[in-house]
Protein backbone atom coordinates (compact mmCIF):
# COMPACT_ATOMS: atom_id res chain seq x y z
CA UNK A 1 0.00 0.00 0.00
CA UNK A 2 3.28 2.35 0.91
CA UNK A 3 3.53 2.27 -3.76
CA UNK A 4 -0.31 3.63 -3.18
CA UNK A 5 0.33 6.16 -1.40
CA UNK A 6 3.04 7.60 -3.58
CA UNK A 7 1.30 6.85 -6.98
CA UNK A 8 -1.87 9.51 -5.88
CA UNK A 9 0.51 12.71 -5.77
CA UNK A 10 2.98 11.58 -8.94
CA UNK A 11 -0.47 11.42 -11.46
CA UNK A 12 -2.18 14.62 -10.22
CA UNK A 13 -0.26 17.53 -11.53
CA UNK A 14 -0.46 16.56 -15.65
CA UNK A 15 -4.05 16.49 -15.26
CA UNK A 16 -4.49 19.58 -13.78
CA UNK A 17 -2.04 21.21 -15.86
CA UNK A 18 -3.70 19.74 -18.96
CA UNK A 19 -7.19 20.45 -18.30
CA UNK A 20 -6.45 23.77 -16.68
CA UNK A 21 -4.49 25.00 -20.05
CA UNK A 22 -7.25 23.59 -22.19
CA UNK A 23 -9.21 25.41 -20.01
CA UNK A 24 -7.98 28.70 -20.68
CA UNK A 25 -7.61 27.69 -24.08
CA UNK A 26 -10.78 27.51 -24.66
CA UNK A 27 -12.21 29.99 -23.55
CA UNK A 28 -9.36 32.38 -25.58
CA UNK A 29 -10.78 30.10 -28.75
CA UNK A 30 -14.84 31.22 -27.65
CA UNK A 31 -14.37 34.82 -26.64
CA UNK A 32 -11.90 36.25 -28.58
CA UNK A 33 -12.80 37.82 -31.66
CA UNK A 34 -11.22 36.79 -34.57
CA UNK A 35 -11.37 33.56 -32.48
CA UNK A 36 -7.57 31.75 -32.37
CA UNK A 37 -8.02 28.52 -33.93
CA UNK A 38 -6.88 26.25 -31.21
CA UNK A 39 -8.97 23.20 -31.48
CA UNK A 40 -6.74 20.55 -32.27
CA UNK A 41 -4.83 21.62 -28.95
CA UNK A 42 -7.82 21.72 -26.45
CA UNK A 43 -9.11 18.41 -27.89
CA UNK A 44 -5.82 17.48 -27.29
CA UNK A 45 -4.86 18.73 -23.88
CA UNK A 46 -8.65 17.90 -23.13
CA UNK A 47 -8.17 14.03 -23.98
CA UNK A 48 -4.71 13.26 -21.74
CA UNK A 49 -6.04 15.71 -19.09
CA UNK A 50 -9.06 13.27 -18.68
CA UNK A 51 -7.11 9.88 -18.85
CA UNK A 52 -4.58 11.19 -16.56
CA UNK A 53 -7.30 12.47 -14.07
CA UNK A 54 -8.54 9.20 -14.32
CA UNK A 55 -5.27 7.88 -13.54
CA UNK A 56 -5.46 10.22 -10.84
CA UNK A 57 -8.79 9.78 -9.60
CA UNK A 58 -7.99 5.53 -9.02
CA UNK A 59 -4.75 5.96 -7.70
CA UNK A 60 -6.66 8.29 -5.26
CA UNK A 61 -9.13 5.96 -4.64
CA UNK A 62 -7.37 2.94 -4.14
CA UNK A 63 -4.64 5.30 -1.75
CA UNK A 64 -7.17 6.06 0.95
CA UNK A 65 -8.40 2.35 1.25
CA UNK A 66 -6.37 1.94 3.91
CA UNK A 67 -7.57 4.98 6.29
CA UNK A 68 -9.69 4.81 9.07
CA UNK A 69 -13.03 5.27 8.33
CA UNK A 70 -14.12 7.46 11.57
CA UNK A 71 -10.53 9.60 10.84
CA UNK A 72 -11.31 14.05 11.51
CA UNK A 73 -10.55 14.25 7.45
CA UNK A 74 -12.83 12.06 6.73
CA UNK A 75 -15.52 14.94 5.42
CA UNK A 76 -12.66 16.81 3.23
CA UNK A 77 -11.38 13.38 1.77
CA UNK A 78 -15.30 12.84 0.97
CA UNK A 79 -15.38 16.36 -0.65
CA UNK A 80 -11.77 15.56 -2.54
CA UNK A 81 -13.00 12.90 -3.89
CA UNK A 82 -16.77 13.91 -4.78
CA UNK A 83 -14.58 17.22 -7.03
CA UNK A 84 -12.33 14.54 -8.40
CA UNK A 85 -14.90 12.41 -9.91
CA UNK A 86 -16.79 15.87 -10.39
CA UNK A 87 -13.80 16.89 -12.79
CA UNK A 88 -13.76 13.53 -14.71
CA UNK A 89 -17.51 13.63 -15.38
CA UNK A 90 -17.56 17.62 -16.41
CA UNK A 91 -14.58 17.43 -18.68
CA UNK A 92 -16.03 13.96 -19.96
CA UNK A 93 -19.09 15.15 -21.03
CA UNK A 94 -17.53 17.87 -23.00
CA UNK A 95 -15.45 15.40 -24.38
CA UNK A 96 -18.58 13.15 -25.02
CA UNK A 97 -20.28 16.33 -27.00
CA UNK A 98 -17.45 17.06 -28.88
CA UNK A 99 -17.13 13.50 -30.57
CA UNK A 100 -20.71 13.17 -31.51
CA UNK A 101 -20.59 16.35 -32.81
CA UNK A 102 -17.91 15.08 -35.73
CA UNK A 103 -20.04 12.28 -36.15
CA UNK A 104 -21.23 11.32 -39.86
CA UNK A 105 -24.85 11.33 -38.39
CA UNK A 106 -24.21 15.04 -36.58
CA UNK A 107 -23.12 16.22 -40.01
CA UNK A 108 -26.05 15.52 -41.71
CA UNK A 109 -28.20 17.26 -39.66
CA UNK A 110 -26.28 20.35 -39.80
CA UNK A 111 -25.89 20.39 -43.60
CA UNK A 112 -29.70 20.10 -43.67
CA UNK A 113 -29.96 23.10 -41.28
CA UNK A 114 -27.54 24.95 -43.25
CA UNK A 115 -24.77 25.38 -40.46
CA UNK A 116 -21.54 25.01 -41.96
CA UNK A 117 -18.99 24.07 -38.37
CA UNK A 118 -17.64 20.88 -38.09
CA UNK A 119 -16.47 21.74 -34.74
CA UNK A 120 -17.69 21.71 -31.52
CA UNK A 121 -16.42 24.68 -30.23
CA UNK A 122 -17.01 26.75 -33.76
CA UNK A 123 -20.69 26.50 -33.09
CA UNK A 124 -22.22 29.61 -32.00
CA UNK A 125 -25.18 28.05 -30.53
CA UNK A 126 -22.97 26.12 -28.54
CA UNK A 127 -20.42 29.01 -27.04
CA UNK A 128 -22.28 29.62 -23.97
CA UNK A 129 -23.11 26.33 -22.44
CA UNK A 130 -19.20 25.46 -23.42
CA UNK A 131 -17.98 28.55 -21.48
CA UNK A 132 -19.98 27.40 -18.30
CA UNK A 133 -18.40 24.28 -18.67
CA UNK A 134 -15.05 24.77 -18.88
CA UNK A 135 -15.55 27.85 -16.03
CA UNK A 136 -17.33 25.38 -14.05
CA UNK A 137 -14.15 22.00 -14.58
CA UNK A 138 -11.53 24.68 -13.83
CA UNK A 139 -13.40 25.92 -10.37
CA UNK A 140 -13.75 22.10 -9.57
CA UNK A 141 -10.13 21.30 -10.79
CA UNK A 142 -9.59 24.45 -8.08
CA UNK A 143 -11.63 22.95 -5.05
CA UNK A 144 -9.99 19.28 -5.51
CA UNK A 145 -6.52 20.51 -5.64
CA UNK A 146 -7.35 22.88 -2.65
CA UNK A 147 -9.30 19.96 -0.65
CA UNK A 148 -5.96 17.78 -1.71
CA UNK A 149 -3.39 20.57 0.59
CA UNK A 150 -5.64 20.60 3.14
CA UNK A 151 -5.50 16.20 3.43
CA UNK A 152 -1.68 16.57 3.08
CA UNK A 153 -0.65 19.83 4.90
CA UNK A 154 -3.57 20.32 7.64
CA UNK A 155 -3.99 16.24 8.40
CA UNK A 156 -0.99 14.79 6.73
CA UNK A 157 -2.59 12.26 4.93
CA UNK A 158 -0.35 9.44 3.99
CA UNK A 159 2.74 11.32 4.67
CA UNK A 160 5.51 9.57 5.69
CA UNK A 161 7.36 10.84 8.66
Amino acid sequence: MDLLAHLHPATVHFPIALLLLGSALTLLHLLRRPPVDLKTTIWLLFGLGWVGGAVAVLTGLLAQIDLPPDAPYRTVLNFHIGAGLAVLLVYGFLLYRGWLYRGARAQKARQKRGVATADLLDDAAARGWITVVVVVGAILILTTGWYGGILVYTFGVNVQR
